[in-house]
């Protein structure tokens, strides 16, 4: 078998992005000149916030200079943005742009139907940052079907079209309706989870999560969930997930009053279960120091500075391609075998 130092695969990567020719004008040359661009870390100060992230700078192949290239400039203002959300609690800008899919309703009529200006919404689309008052309404109107009925309801006469107001609620009517409603695999698996752990933190449930999608890919060649994990500072992280639970800090969380058993298959709740009773056994700590020793996440973050924030994805193909791996070298038969992993893990760190 081989030995977990030699399973652990650090990245070196090459801050230089691309030395393909590019030409900008340098003020230094005076002139159009090719330029490298490089990948670092950044600090900027946006609204009273000092926020760190990885942005990209233009240094002319000349004489060096920085040179102002626009589609670089517009993706750090993009990076300095969310490294503010995030600082801040702000609603993500993903879910933002989600809600009107997600209840058939345009931008506009949702501004008034919320009773903002006709234009809020849309700005808000396009990269503006809200209020925490109005980031917080965008969050539970996402997350909360029951929510958003009930605006939806005490606002429809704000609304210019009958047909959008039916529209709408025909979006919720299917959402609420147990029969039709796509309920998202990993929902259901945090229901099982918090039914059989009983105790159960926000940043263990995260990596429960991971370790369970990993592991399913690794026995049956499938993901269980389409969600995507982030390389946060403290592990691996499904952002929606985080923003459900994060009221519990440091509490363990308090589980559904009741799971229906069948709504998991039998491989679905071998994996689980084995992944409550081989690693769920240890604190969220001890978690989080076994996810910074495994490729997925140490790929995804990077050369970044070790508490730096970041919303780089942990690719799914990447969590399967270790999970594989992990799988073939401990000679894995069944789920119950991640004794064997999980046990290795603790002693290495």
């Amino acid at each position: 078998m081989e030995t977990l130092e030699t399973m652990k695969t650090i990245k070196t990567m090459d801050k230089t992005m691309d030395n393909t020719e590019n030409t900008a004008f340098c003020e230094t040359c005076r002139n159009d000149v090719n330029y490298n661009i490089t990948e670092k870390e950044m600090t900027d100060t946006l609204k009273g916030t000092t926020c760190s992230y990885t942005g990209k700078e233009a240094r002319c192949m000349e004489c060096g200079s920085l040179v102002f290239v626009p589609g670089i400039h517009d993706g750090n203002l993009k990076n300095l943005y969310d490294a503010y959300r995030r600082e801040n609690d702000i609603v993500p800008l993903e879910i933002i742009r989600a809600i009107p899919t997600k209840y058939c309703i345009g931008k506009r009529p949702l501004s008034l139907l919320l009773g903002w200006g006709e234009q809020t919404f849309s700005r808000y689309c396009d990269g503006d940052i809200p209020s925490k008052q109005y980031s917080d309404i965008l969050y539970r109107i996402y997350h909360e079907p029951a929510f958003y009925a009930s605006l939806l309801e005490a606002g429809r006469e704000n609304l210019r079209s009958l047909t959008t107001y039916e529209k709408s609620r025909k979006a919720v009517c299917r959402l609420s309706d147990p029969d039709n409603r796509k309920d998202s695999g990993i929902h259901t698996v945090i229901r099982y989870l918090l039914g059989q752990c009983g105790d159960i933190t926000p940043l263990a449930l995260q990596k429960a999560l991971y370790y369970i999608q990993g592991f399913y890919y690794a026995f049956y060649q499938t993901y269980l969930f389409p969600d995507n994990c982030e390389a946060w500072v403290h592990g691996p992280v499904y952002r929606d997930i985080y923003y459900k639970y994060r009221d519990y800090r440091f509490d363990p969380i308090t589980p559904a009053d009741f799971f229906e058993p069948s709504a998991l298959t039998v491989s679905e709740k071998a994996v689980i279960d084995s992944v409550i009773r081989y690693l769920c056994c240890y604190s969220g700590k001890i978690l989080e120091q076994f996810t910074h020793n495994e490729t997925p996440w140490l790929d995804a973050r990077g050369d970044l500075p070790v508490s730096a924030p970041s919303g780089r994805i942990i690719s799914r193909d990447s969590i399967g391609e270790y999970f594989t791996a992990v799988k073939a070298r401990y000679n894995m038969v069944a789920p119950s075998d991640i004794r064997t992993y999980a046990r290795d893990m603790f002693q290495y760190i």
